[in-house]
């Protein structure tokens, strides 16, 4: 088969892949408006009685350790804020999806997921240092969380293939995306962008799951953000937290993105413990999002 003839593949296999609920993409929708309440979303949540359970499990859960048990929609969606409610809409429909086991065939599902993890709560924790709004250190979560889902799609349409580029960059301790590249004729970012064409996703993710290897190539509005998710990715791949396949990232371009980011290494290893402490938080998240998925 010719990379060509991959491509066109790759392209088939992700049109046929189901499209956003019409709720997950109500609540896309609504929560992208500036001038979006608590209201305005429990409106459009209210109509599906599996959102409205996750929503409340999760503001229930020991994620957030409450004294009382909250049963109102609106009071969880004021409490956990539009951009959490958001990002467990889209989480639980990406899941849904694309977290079954039989997606994974070369990588270990549970792997994967827990560096997404570690990748989702290390770029929090950095828009934190970087004195970015609380309400928008979740999007950093999401997009750390999302980073690697082109990789499922060609894991599964090329199994083979697939084996061979995690072969090739284990051998020559080489980067992911380059083993691709050789044995496929494209990476993960390019089918990432597919995914987002295909369910319509922000600007932001699109550029995201494209260039979360190479932030530069983005576009100056979403740069700090693939920029963090770019460093906490090095990060979880450098000290082995879960695996997604790329267990070779380049050293040098470490101290690159520490100097785009703004911070030093002390402020990644200082955040070590905490991270541990979020990722085992996270969890909760991820378990409630994969459920109803």
């Amino acid at each position: 088969m010719t990379n060509e003839q991959r491509f066109a593949l790759i392209q088939k296999y992700i049109e046929r892949m189901p499209s956003l609920s019409t709720t997950v993409t109500k609540v896309l929708e609504v929560c992208n408006r500036p001038s979006t309440s608590a209201n305005d979303l429990n409106r459009v949540i209210a109509l599906d009685p599996v959102l409205t359970g996750q929503v409340l499990k999760l503001i229930n859960s020991a994620y957030y350790s409450l004294p009382n048990q909250i049963s109102s929609l609106t009071r969880a969606i004021i409490m956990l804020g539009i951009n959490t409610v958001k990002n467990l809409a889209l989480s639980t429909a990406v899941l849904g999806s694309m977290g079954r086991q039989d997606s994974f065939r070369s990588l270990s599902m549970d792997a994967f997921w827990t560096h997404s993890l570690c990748v989702g709560v290390l770029a929090k924790a950095l828009a934190g240092l970087k004195k970015i709004p609380g309400m928008m250190q979740e999007e950093f979560f999401v997009a750390g969380l999302l980073h690697d889902l082109g990789k499922i799609p060609l894991n599964n349409c090329f199994a083979e293939e697939y084996r061979q580029a995690l072969e090739l960059s284990t051998i020559e301790q080489g980067s992911l995306p380059k083993a691709e590249e050789i044995m496929l004729g494209f990476d993960h970012g390019h089918a990432g962008k597919m995914i987002a064409d295909k369910w319509q996703l922000s600007q932001a993710l699109t550029e995201l799951l494209r260039f979360h290897h190479s932030p530069e190539n983005a576009s100056p509005n979403n740069r700090q953000l693939i920029s963090v998710v770019a460093l906490a990715n090095a990060y979880a791949n450098l000290f082995d937290v879960g695996s997604a396949g790329d267990r070779f990232p380049d050293t040098s371009r470490v101290d690159e993105l520490l100097l785009q980011v703004g911070l030093k290494w002390h402020d990644l290893s200082s955040l070590h413990a905490v991270v541990e402490q979020e990722i085992e938080k996270a969890q909760v998240f991820l378990q409630i999002a994969r459920e109803a998925a």
